[in-house]
């Protein structure tokens, strides 16, 4: 018991969290990984891993649903979170997401943005994968005992257009792709004109890996359409070793889409199998 008065201990809001600060050797940008880890004993393969873009507005929710979720005998496997973000107390960090997430975008494709004011700098999604593939993965499996057949990378709007590039040009990155309200529109759609290099891969058998699209029904039309478009390309190659889903969640927007996703998407990687 606590006297009167006395401060409560300063511990995790969320039993198993925690996060460290990490700067790119290569970029020198800045970065703060928020972690949970499962308190039931890693299996002999390691825990599976996901990889959350926009830690700091991702990351809690996506902690506190797997710690519901993986309680149960018949609910989903535990999972180590890694919720990639920046140091801010913001949920969104707009000008280091639209560098991370995109591609160069060519000035003269790029509509107006809603309140009249200049993109921020963009271009930075190589980069920002250089440093998860040889930098973030390293520390992250030095730390935690991880099953690398087993990752997988979340996204949101920019983030989800991310999770497609990544997908689209390193398909071996992640086994698992969860690509929530993609910017397909980002640059002129020019994620589109790679799809054809990946169905051929596809094909050919050479894509082990699983990708779940989702979108709200009240997000723009052009998001949706955009969404349904991606999936529809990509099903005409099904069968071809990547497994496919598409959500459309009704009476959802742009952000309130990330909540019940976080729920659906966790059940598509992780269910339990029943014996």
């Amino acid at each position: 018991m606590l006297a009167k008065g006395e401060e409560q201990p300063n511990r995790p809001f969320i039993p198993g969290t925690h996060y460290f600060d990490l700067r790119s050797t290569r970029s020198g940008r800045d970065y703060r990984l928020f972690v949970y880890v499962p308190t039931t004993e890693a299996p002999s393969a390691g825990y599976p891993i996901i990889y959350s873009l926009d830690g700091n507005a991702s990351f809690h929710s996506i902690a506190e649903a797997m710690r519901l979720q993986s309680r149960h005998p018949l609910g989903i496997e535990p999972a180590v979170i890694v919720g990639i973000g920046y140091d801010s107390d913001e949920p969104i960090v707009s000008d280091r997401r639209f560098y991370d997430y995109t591609e160069l975008a060519d000035p003269a494709v790029m509509r107006k943005r809603p309140d009249g004011s200049p993109w921020p700098e963009t271009g930075g999604a190589d980069e920002f994968l250089t440093f998860i593939e040889e930098e973030l993965k390293p520390e992250i499996e030095r730390r935690y005992t991880i099953d690398r057949s087993r990752q997988a990378l979340f996204g949101h709007s920019l983030g989800g257009w991310f999770a497609l590039h990544v997908l689209f040009t390193r398909p071996g990155a992640f086994h698992s792709y969860i690509a929530g309200s993609p910017s397909v529109w980002w640059n002129d759609k020019s994620l589109l004109a790679r799809m054809p290099e990946l169905g051929e891969r596809m094909q050919r058998g050479e894509i082990d890996a699983e990708l779940m699209i989702a979108v709200g029904s009240e997000e723009k039309q052009l998001m949706v359409e955009n969404a349904e478009q991606v999936y529809t390309l990509l099903k005409s190659y099904d069968g071809h070793g990547m497994r496919l889903a598409f959500e459309l969640f009704e009476g959802e927007g742009h952000v309130s889409v990330v909540h019940p996703l976080i729920s659906r998407f966790l059940r598509f990687m992780l269910q339990r199998k029943q014996s």
